[in-house]
């Protein structure tokens, strides 16, 4: 059942965000607002026609229970087979509509995310890598498509930091809450008095831009070419096919050695800077209208812890809804529907 009255406030945000920019030149985003708003405005029109029918189905049903003349019957029982068949073409109609508006604001369909390992030293190495895992494994239950962008490794098979990308449906709706530090706390397997450390590692899930929503001029590019590294620094490639690129204007730096050949490298590296350039982008857009619009903006949510892991109780906990399960290790599998379900809500 959807809610009449979100969409209503929906619809009051987009036109307040028109207001704003309606002087600025960010002719795509104006594009888009006014698209949301067309949907939205169709929808409240089309649950008014459906309010007025059920009124007089209402005012039908009077005259049907009270009403004694029978010809004034007939035609009260002849209006409500009418306005049944227009309620259920107007409901058909409403849910059309309303799939049409979910479609348009599920978001992307490739995402990126970037995970980090943070204190803990080489366990957060390694739970950066679980937390990889995890999502992999979530990706292959909704048929989503994942590939490495570029990655660190650690002797003992951690992660210092991964950047992947996924593709698939309703993928950037479901994964977008993910963003922020999570935290666990376990007994590492290099602790041999059993004591349970914490450790931390930070995730940021960055929407993938189309080719028209960020531009990168090659002048504005430092690109350079250096040899892939495996674990404890030692090159694994005796070619220099790594790439580093440094976006000048912004000093923004990304690299990627995951592929054996350079240019695969380089695209794999832009996409990264894209997606960090769409970040800072929103970032200043919502920064000018005074919003915070923390949920479509992943990357500033990386400083906040949202989770914890806690694997001697078998404890998952997200902080931001206070809500805990039980069962860590079927959620580490890659089990995270109920997670992702119960943080939808999430502003």
């Amino acid at each position: 059942m959807y809610n009449l009255e979100k969409i209503k406030s929906e619809y009051q945000k987009v036109i307040e965000e028109l207001k704003l920019i309606e002087t600025s030149s960010n002719w795509e985003k104006q594009g888009k607002l006014k698209k949301e708003k067309e949907i939205y405005e169709k929808i409240i029109e089309k649950q008014k026609d459906l309010e007025e029918i059920n009124k007089q189905s209402e005012e039908v049903e009077k005259i049907l229970t009270t009403e004694k003349d029978i010809k004034l019957i007939s035609l009260a029982q002849e209006e409500k087979q009418t306005l049944l068949d227009k309620k259920q073409t107007t409901e058909n109609d409403l849910e059309k509509m309303l799939k049409g508006s979910d479609k348009e604001n599920k978001g992307p369909k490739s995402i990126i995310i970037e995970i980090r390992a943070g204190a803990g030293g080489e366990e957060a190495s390694l739970f950066a890598f679980d937390l990889f895992n995890m999502y992999s494994k979530y990706a292959e239950t909704q048929n989503w498509q994942v590939k490495i962008l570029n990655c660190h490794r650690t002797e003992l098979g951690g992660y210092k930091e991964v950047a992947f990308q996924i593709t698939g449906t309703d993928v950037y709706l479901k994964m977008k809450h993910e963003a922020g530090v999570h935290r666990v706390q376990r007994i590492p397997s290099t602790e041999k008095q059993g004591r349970i450390h914490t450790s931390t590692a930070s995730v940021a899930v960055l929407a993938k831009p189309t080719k028209t929503q960020i531009q990168v001029k090659p002048e504005d590019l430092q690109i350079d070419t250096f040899r892939s590294s495996g674990p404890g620094g030692q090159n694994v490639n005796k070619r220099e096919t790594a790439i580093r690129i440094t976006h000048v204007p912004t000093g923004i730096v990304v690299a990627s050695q995951n592929e054996r050949n350079q240019l695969q490298n380089k695209e794999n590296a832009l996409a990264i800077l894209q997606a960090k350039l769409l970040v800072q982008q929103e970032e200043e857009e919502a920064k000018e209208l005074g919003t915070k619009r923390k949920d479509q903006i992943g990357q500033a949510k990386r400083a906040e812890k949202i989770r914890t892991y806690n694997f001697p109780q078998s404890r998952v906990t997200d902080h931001r809804i206070k809500k805990t399960w039980h069962n860590l290790e079927t959620i580490m599998s890659g089990d995270l529907d109920e997670i992702t379900s119960s943080c939808r809500d999430l502003e």
